[in-house]
């Protein structure tokens, strides 16, 4: 069937979470709670920060923009995930499908790119203190926002449009539990060879590019806080970074894992790529609150305030 005449009649199947009747029940409760817990995790962080005015800082501003991101991210996956669950069914229409994939790969770019822009945000902050008001200010944090949300949509759209030209005989099972690049190409009748090329240059580009930027950061942060002669000034400087490193280390790995590691098509293999998909699409959303919280002050004595009804929207 051609991708250009498709229409919303075909379907694909989704191989699902597992393959186990006895395991829905479980796996249902488990991925409805820790999407619950996500959305309400971050939204208390959004929450927080927006009704905190001292907390409207460039570093609280991209981390907001985070938990915005991870919201939409992990809606964009695991509501259908349980509907398929709950229904016994496996389907997802091939417009369904599209749109999943566009808004899966926007805002899944979208954590790649802030968490960059966290990292450069903490190098300013450390190792040029002095400027970090003049170079981090409201319209340059606003504008690399918006650039980010820029290139993750013109990167989302050319992987959907470059999807959306291949052939896909009917009932084939996609060997994931959402719509992703890899699954559908290996479930495409037609020669996928640019998709491929695109997927590891471009793709490559958008993972490894920031991946290391953020690890040249860390080096410059690491070496300048080792220059600090207080070691509470040092446990400080570290305690404001470590979260970050933390969330960095999971999401990147997973995510390494999951598109430029090769796989096969064996059961094992679909397995494998399931959970890493799972770790970086529903765990890493679900543990940044937590990671962020715990970890700073500041955070939990502004989640505390909201919890408790007292906000303040001015400096006083």
């Amino acid at each position: 069937m051609a991708g250009g005449n498709q229409t919303s009649i075909f379907e694909f199947l989704l191989w699902g979470l597992s393959e186990r009747p006895e395991q829905q029940h479980i796996l249902f409760l488990l991925f409805l709670w820790m999407y619950i817990v996500t959305v309400a995790g971050n939204l208390l962080i959004v929450l927080a920060i927006g009704t905190n005015a001292h907390l409207h800082t460039p570093m609280y501003f991209f981390l907001a923009s985070l938990s915005c991101a991870d919201i939409l991210f992990t809606s964009t996956t695991v509501p259908k995930a349980l509907v398929n669950i709950q229904t016994q069914s496996r389907s997802i229409s091939y417009a369904g499908c599209m749109v999943q994939l566009y808004f899966f790969l926007t805002f899944g770019d979208m954590d790649i790119f802030l968490l960059t822009t966290m990292a450069y945000d903490r190098y300013v902050a450390i190792c040029h203190p002095l400027h970090y008001r003049m170079i981090m200010n409201p319209r340059h944090c606003t504008l690399m926002v918006t650039a980010c949300w820029t290139l993750t949509n013109l990167v989302a759209m050319t992987h959907t449009f470059l999807i959306f030209r291949l052939s896909f005989c009917s009932k084939k099972v996609i060997p994931d539990f959402f719509c992703d690049l890899g699954p559908l190409m290996k479930v495409s009748c037609s020669d996928t060879h640019i998709n491929e090329l695109v997927l590891l240059f471009l793709g490559g580009a958008v993972i490894l590019i920031p991946f290391m930027l953020i690890l040249v950061s860390y080096i410059h942060i690491v070496s300048a806080i080792l220059r600090v002669p207080s070691v509470q000034g040092r446990h400080k400087a570290f305690s404001t970074c470590g979260s970050h490193i933390a969330v960095v280390a999971l999401f990147f790995g997973m995510v390494i894992r999951a598109y430029l590691c090769p796989s096969s098509s064996s059961s094992n293999s679909v397995v494998e790529d399931t959970a890493a998909a799972v770790m970086y699409t529903v765990v890493t959303p679900l543990l940044n609150p937590f990671i962020y919280s715990l970890r700073n002050k500041d955070m939990k004595g502004a989640l505390g305030r909201l919890l408790r009804g007292k906000v303040s929207f001015s400096g006083q």
